[in-house]
């Protein structure tokens, strides 16, 4: 039962991880439901590992010619430095916050349930009134732009708010196009989510146990098979339907999370 559970774990990790509906959330609460005791997080910190290799796996040729080219070539370099700018807000903000969210924020449904709820209002909002999208590949977002949606990404240390979800919407407003924000998201994804990796490894270091290794083997394997599942079919969906069905998901999941919260389920 131990194995199923941390299959059906990894599976959730992997699926909501790139998709804008907050992995943390699904994965904290989910864990909540199932009675997964996870001390100091371990399993979940290293699941999440999985996530990041299947995104690298998929961007395997693209990440391959920047890493070639930077030595020369100027649009590897500006690649490159483009998420290096990115990257930095969520550095910054990590820094300072990430010990009071991990200890005050992740234990409250209540705010998970909220930031589902106003995520989806913000989305559906955006979907909307945003403006003309004047960028259409997300590798030529400008740096400014790029810091403004590295700014935005640093929103997610609040569990349910999305990693994904706040990058995107930020690209959104910031005049890329559905699907170059996305795609940028998956970009960014790949440095924010392996530092942060490392650094609750290296955290949790002393509290890894061999005994735990078959769960976290498994959660692993199944994160990396359902985010590289997911990651393409996500991308030709937004750009022929856009954003709102998760939108409308994340409203109405954060109200059934108040619902169960009232009657003393959760």
């Amino acid at each position: 039962m131990h194995l199923l559970t941390a299959a059906l774990l990894g599976t959730i990790q992997g699926l909501t991880e790139f998709l804008p509906i907050s992995s943390t959330a699904h994965l904290l609460l989910s864990e909540r439901l199932l009675g997964f005791d996870d001390p100091n997080s371990v399993f979940t910190i290293t699941i999440q590992f999985g996530s990041i290799l299947a995104v690298m796996w998929l961007y395997r040729a693209k990440l391959l010619s920047v890493v070639q080219g930077l030595g020369g070539d100027p649009d590897a370099r500006r690649f490159a430095l483009m998420l290096v700018v990115a990257f930095i807000p969520a550095v910054i903000a990590g820094f300072f916050f990430s010990d009071y969210v991990k200890a005050v924020l992740h234990d409250s449904p209540r705010v998970i349930a909220w930031a589902f709820i106003l995520g989806g209002v913000v989305m559906l909002a955006v979907e909307r009134w945003r403006p003309a999208p004047l960028v259409h590949e997300a590798d030529r977002t400008p740096l400014g732009r790029a810091l403004a949606i590295g700014a935005c990404q640093a929103l997610a240390l609040v569990p349910g708010v999305s990693r994904s979800g706040a990058t995107i919407i930020g690209g959104l407003l910031l005049r890329l196009d559905r699907a170059a924000a996305a795609e940028f998201s998956f970009f960014l994804a790949m440095p924010t989510m392996a530092a942060a990796f490392a650094h609750d490894l290296w955290e949790v270091r002393g509290h890894l146990d061999a005994s735990r290794g078959a769960e976290i083997a498994v959660g692993f394997v199944m994160a990396f098979v359902a985010a590289a599942l997911v990651v393409r079919p996500f991308l030709r969906f937004v750009g022929r339907s856009g954003f709102a069905p998760f939108a409308w998901y994340r409203i109405v999941a954060g109200v059934a999370i108040l619902g169960a919260l009232a009657s003393g389920w959760l």
